[in-house]
């Protein structure tokens, strides 16, 4: 009776969700950000986090990508897993999404720093634990140029690995700035070098300011 009552709650929040992302018009990049930070009691598959990494390559996605993930940061109580959540994806964009992430991360890592404080006891659990822990490996690595490099470059090469070996995926025609029927492609001031546009569609497949606890981000895009 438990697991049946637990799953109900899930499915019930599921559908709110999606009502809500109705209700606001969410767009399908910030719909994907929304369920990968969702309050689901597990964490965010690694395909929809791949999927979200390659939206960050398109200009509207990237902003809007962004802005839900400052969002989700921004929350706290019972939401405790909106934040942590969006600092796993948010670590997961840094290294296999566009370089933009990581350079909005540095240009606003005090957002990332409050956290280390976050506090939250759910049923005398330390939930918060959780996402201090995050926060503080987060910001260690974004300190760290040298490191973040390094990690980039592994994850990238691993994800391109994994491309090569899904059937119809990996052929070196592919390997190109990521693009979207929904949003157009960065051009110009973005690269198209093969160092530059590594990536990989997995499993077969403008806001220039954000306000965040009464600071605004600087996102770089006006």
């Amino acid at each position: 009776m438990r697991r049946g009552s637990h799953d109900m709650q899930v499915n019930v929040a599921g559908i709110r969700r999606n009502l809500k992302n109705l209700a606001h018009n969410y767009s399908d990049a910030q719909r994907k950000v929304r369920e990968a930070t969702s309050n689901d009691p597990w964490g965010p598959s690694s395909t929809i986090m791949a999927e979200i990494a390659d939206l960050t390559y398109n200009v509207v996605a990237f902003s809007e990508i962004m802005q839900m993930v400052w969002k989700r940061l921004n929350d706290h109580g019972r939401n405790w897993r909106h934040v942590y959540k969006a600092l796993v994806l948010l670590e997961y964009l840094i290294k296999t999404g566009s370089e933009k992430v990581g350079q909005q991360c540095k240009e606003n890592i005090f957002a990332i720093q409050t956290l280390k404080d976050f506090q939250y006891l759910e049923e005398g659990k330390d939930q918060g634990q959780n996402v201090r822990e995050k926060a503080k490996q987060l910001v260690n690595l974004l300190k760290d140029d040298e490191r973040l490099k390094n990690e980039r470059a592994r994850a990238l090469k691993a994800k391109e690995r994994f491309a090569q070996s899904a059937s119809g995926f990996g052929s070196d025609g592919g390997l190109d700035t990521p693009s979207s029927p929904r949003y157009p492609a960065f051009r110009g001031e973005w690269s198209t070098s093969r160092e530059s546009s590594e990536w990989i569609i997995v499993a077969a497949r403008s806001i220039s300011r954000v306000r965040l606890g009464g600071q605004f981000l600087k996102t770089g895009i006006e």
